[in-house]
């Protein structure tokens, strides 16, 4: 097939017209789609396909995605190639992608004009999966009009999996495409992610992941198939986890090894909360209370973030020195009941209510309050 060579940077790519019919049948439906008495369903994806199981997981997940906006949304594309006679209609680029290396032959005196190969395999649809679903149904009803369609298509071949998620990331990382809390997945895996980001990461993984986690299975990742109750957000986790990352960078960024930095908060983190469940007692993951609910948690984290300038080290034994400071919230537990929480500490919204409550529970356990940010970190380094 006839295509363009794009060359940016280090990157190429190739920008190819393809006839509709031939890429219906080459690309890959990862999530199931539906038109009036019609369905696609979605193709299986194999374990080892991180990118894939990563876009399903989204698609299946995310609001935006559920089964009845989907059927709307392909409904109201198709309905569109319906009608539209002057405009074009898929005037958008289509990104795809492949492992394979295809093979590219220049034609005549044009070295960015050429004949492309087309993958053994089917591409895996970056963005668009939507309108080449619309045009799926759209084929079914007028295969004439679909025959003579063309689509504009981008191609990405021959890179990494991480390359794949990447550019999935950057087209879709606006915050009506992509959840927040999805993002926190990749953050790890984008080169243009800052560090301190990439740390906070690390830290919401293993508070979800690891056995010894008084949060794991706990946060909602907004596409995990555990059916166990969730208390906080990932993106909400993140934001506390990234405050305190970024109020310590200068310090973390030192260490030789800041994966085992992050291993070290993560210790820090997993204490300070397994010392407040056996404060708060039967209030812990209660329903009747708002213990674990995300405004306390997040007061929670603030407190950690507050204890660990002063009492972090050692190590040894610090489970149990937390629970003897934190022990005066025990007098406190019927303030954290359901019923009131919100009159009892009035605010005008949520971030003034963690603020509060971040103060109230830091004053009863007498740990100062401490401002963040580069001059607190310098302060706690000496």
């Amino acid at each position: 097939m006839l295509a363009t060579r794009i060359r940016q940077k280090d990157s190429v790519f190739y920008f190819v017209a393809y006839p509709a019919e031939d890429l219906l049948a080459k690309v890959r439906f990862i999530s199931r789609f539906y038109a009036e008495g019609d369905k696609i369903a979605a193709e299986e994806v194999e374990a080892d396909d991180e990118v894939g199981q990563f876009i399903a997981r989204i698609e299946s997940g995310d609001k935006a995605f559920q089964r009845q906006l989907s059927k709307a949304k392909v409904a109201a594309i198709k309905n569109f190639y319906d009608t539209a006679v002057s405009q074009p209609p898929i005037p958008g680029t289509v990104l795809l992608f492949t492992s394979e290396k295809l093979g590219f032959d220049a034609v005549g005196q044009y070295d960015n004009v050429g004949n492309l190969e087309e993958p053994r395999g089917r591409y895996l649809i970056i963005d668009g999966q939507h309108r080449l679903a619309a045009l799926h149904f759209f084929r079914k009803h007028h295969p004439a009009d679909a025959k003579t369609m063309h689509v504009p298509c981008v191609i990405f071949d021959g890179r990494s999996e991480d390359f794949a998620t990447e550019m999935f990331v950057i087209i879709n990382s606006t915050p009506t495409r992509i959840n927040k809390s999805h993002l926190v997945d990749l953050y790890e895996r984008v080169s243009w992610a800052a560090p301190d980001k990439k740390f906070a990461a690390r830290l919401v993984e293993k508070l979800y992941s690891e056995g010894d986690s008084p949060l794991r299975y706990k946060i909602n990742r907004l596409g995990n198939r555990s059916k166990q109750e969730k208390w906080i957000l990932q993106a909400e986790l993140f934001s506390e986890l990234h405050k305190w990352a970024a109020a310590d960078w200068r310090s973390i960024s030192r260490k030789s090894d800041v994966r085992r930095e992050a291993d070290r908060y993560y210790e820090r983190v997993r204490d300070f909360l397994k010392a407040a469940e056996k404060v708060w007692g039967e209030a812990w993951g209660s329903s009747n209370y708002m213990v674990t609910r995300p405004v306390t948690i997040k007061a929670m984290l603030r407190v950690c973030m507050d204890l660990c300038r002063e009492d972090a080290e050692p190590a040894e034994g610090r489970q149990q020195r937390w629970v003897r400071r934190l022990a005066p919230w025990a007098g406190e537990v019927r303030n954290f009941r359901s019923d009131g929480f919100y009159e009892r500490f009035a605010a005008k919204g949520q971030v003034e209510r963690v603020a509060r409550v971040h103060r109230e529970l830091a004053r009863i356990a007498k740990i100062e309050v401490k401002p963040r940010g580069p001059a607190s970190d310098a302060r706690s380094r000496s």
